[in-house]
This record gives C-alpha cells, sequence and structure tokens, in this order.
C-alpha cells in the first residue's frame, strides 16, 4: 500500500513556505497581493529587453435572477475580470474585476504601470489621453490604430523592409484638434503586411528607439501568453460556491492562483507540456499518493464521454 503524500500535499510543497507565510503575515491573509511565482517562469528567449506587459479583459456571464448586484443588460447579468499578463512568463500580476457594463477603458486607470516597461493593448483600449498618461510616467506602449487619425509625418524612417513585412515606420504628430489636445506629443506609426493572413495592420507607439521589426514582434507576443488563451477558452464557471460578490471573487481568485501553482510545478519539474494539460492531470489525481513526476510519464489518451473529452491514462 502506498502510504506516500496525497497529490495535494505534494504541490504545496512547490510553495516557497516562510515566503509565503511571511506574505500572509504582512497583509493579513494574502488580501492584497498582486503578483505571484513570476521570477520562476520567465522565457530566456524572450527577445525585448525589459518587462513586456499584455492588457485584456474577458466578460463571465451570470443568472440575473442570482447575481442581482451585476446587472449587464436588461434580462442579463455579468462580471468582466481586466488582467495585466507578464508575456515573458505567462503570469498574470493584475487582476481587476468589474462589472460587466464597465468599459474596457476605464480600466486602464487602474493599471500599476511601472516606468521603463511596454504595455501592449488591442485597439478597443485606444483612448488618446490614457496612452497619454503611460507616456508621461516614461513606460511605453503598443496598440493597433483604431479609426482614421488625422496627422502630419515628422519623420519617414526607413521603408525598405519589404522582407520583414515592414510597409512604413513613421514620426507623427496629431493634428485634428480634439486629438492633439488628449495626446500633444509625437507618435511612431508602423504599418504592417501579415502575409499569413493577408491582412494590414498597423500600430502605435510612444518608444522611437526600438526596430519596428520589434514594435510589430510586441503585438504578436501578446497572443503568446498561454493565460490569456487558457482564460478564454477553459475559465467557463458554470456554477459558484456562493452568489454574493466576494464569493464571486474569491472563486476567480482561487482559479487564477490554481493556474500559477500549476506553472510553477510545470516549470519545477520541467514536463514541457501546456498549463491546461498539466491542469487536467493533477485536477483528476488529488486524491492520489502517486509522485507528481509519475503521473506524466505515461501517455495521456483522450476517449469521448456523452459528448466532453475525458482524460485517461494507459
Amino acid at each position: 500500500m502506498n502510504t506516500g503524500k496525497y497529490i495535494f500535499a505534494q504541490l504545496i510543497e512547490f510553495l516557497p513556505q516562510r515566503i509565503f507565510d511571511r506574505i500572509v503575515m504582512k497583509y493579513e491573509g494574502n488580501k492584497y497581493v498582486k503578483h505571484f511565482a513570476r521570477r520562476k517562469r520567465i522565457y530566456k528567449e524572450f527577445e525585448i529587453e525589459g518587462k513586456v506587459f499584455a492588457f485584456d479583459s474577458t466578460t463571465i456571464d451570470l443568472c440575473l435572477s442570482v447575481f442581482w448586484w451585476a446587472k449587464f443588460r436588461r434580462t442579463k447579468a455579468g462580471i468582466k475580470m481586466h488582467t495585466l499578463y507578464e508575456i515573458q512568463t505567462d503570469i498574470p500580476t493584475f487582476i481587476h474585476i468589474t462589472e460587466a457594463k464597465v468599459h474596457d477603458q476605464r480600466a486602464m486607470d487602474e493599471i500599476p504601470y511601472e516606468q521603463g516597461a511596454y504595455y501592449v493593448f488591442d485597439r478597443g483600449y485606444f483612448d488618446l489621453k490614457r496612452l497619454y498618461h503611460i507616456n508621461e510616467i516614461e513606460a511605453y506602449f503598443v496598440i493597433r490604430q483604431r479609426g482614421n487619425l488625422q496627422y502630419e509625418i515628422i519623420n519617414e524612417g526607413d521603408t525598405n523592409h519589404n522582407a520583414d513585412g515592414v510597409l512604413s515606420d513613421q514620426v507623427i504628430r496629431l493634428t485634428n484638434y480634439l486629438t492633439k489636445q488628449k495626446y500633444p506629443a509625437v507618435l511612431r506609426r508602423v504599418t504592417y503586411y501579415a502575409t499569413d493572413k493577408n491582412k494590414t495592420f498597423v500600430y502605435l507607439t510612444n518608444n522611437m528607439e526600438i526596430p519596428a521589426t520589434q514594435v510589430v514582434l510586441l503585438y504578436k507576443y501578446r497572443w503568446r501568453v498561454e493565460l490569456f488563451k487558457w482564460i478564454k477558452q477553459h475559465l467557463k464557471i458554470k456554477s459558484f460556491w456562493g452568489t454574493t460578490e466576494t464569493a464571486v471573487r474569491i472563486q476567480i481568485y482561487s482559479a487564477i492562483t490554481a493556474y500559477c501553482m500549476v506553472a510553477i510545478v510545470e516549470h519545477d519539474l520541467k514536463l514541457h507540456r501546456s498549463t491546461y494539460e498539466v491542469l487536467r492531470i493533477l485536477s483528476a489525481s488529488l486524491l492520489d499518493k502517486t509522485p507528481i513526476k509519475e503521473l506524466f510519464t505515461k501517455e495521456p489518451e483522450y476517449v469521448a464521454d456523452d459528448g466532453q473529452l475525458t482524460l485517461i491514462f494507459i
């Protein structure tokens, strides 16, 4: 009979216990901690120097009759989770939960910006006044242009980038009265043609130093964030332990904590599997006493079960 530790107990051993206990005491139960496990997960091959963050949101639908405090539309309720991801580590560094009706741009005011860091947004966050705030605190942003901006070209960079897909690299100044009031400084405008999508993209940034190809790369790295894809695809919370706002928040934070914990395990054990796959295997084995490493020495096989995919081992 195997008298070893349960999988859950083995998982807890991956936490730095002394550091964890000290944080719990300092912050009264880890109440306001906004970062976790980041240094372990840095990708050495990442090509951009400095911290790079991506900001995005996802909406979680709720039943209006039960979650009345989260009214979204006439017959719907919902909350929105705004998440700042550190791209080099696939780890969330900041989470802000609001009602679903709150516009994404308003969540930008809550981001704990760091001087010298890069922040990557999709065009849903295109707000010139808020982008100028990032510029003022000496941080950098990369965002897809939205709408037809009126501008004058201050400087035309080298356009001989056809092999890299860069069509133009310009320094511009906005000329419309309202837009130049919101963003009075110069901007860099990079136009890129993606051959795989047969589509042209226009990016704006306040960084004038890095090559145009790296401006494009920064936006592409936004889609490397595994947590971003994991939340979109797999954080489908069907039921909640409680119906109050606090209970919902606790459950969401628990889900993100579980992701971070699994990310540590995948890194330390050098499993070379997706975080979601590791999570699936561990969640099915929490009361098993098999050493964690052995769980991943067997080849997984997926079988259909009433329309669902179930993970088994052979």
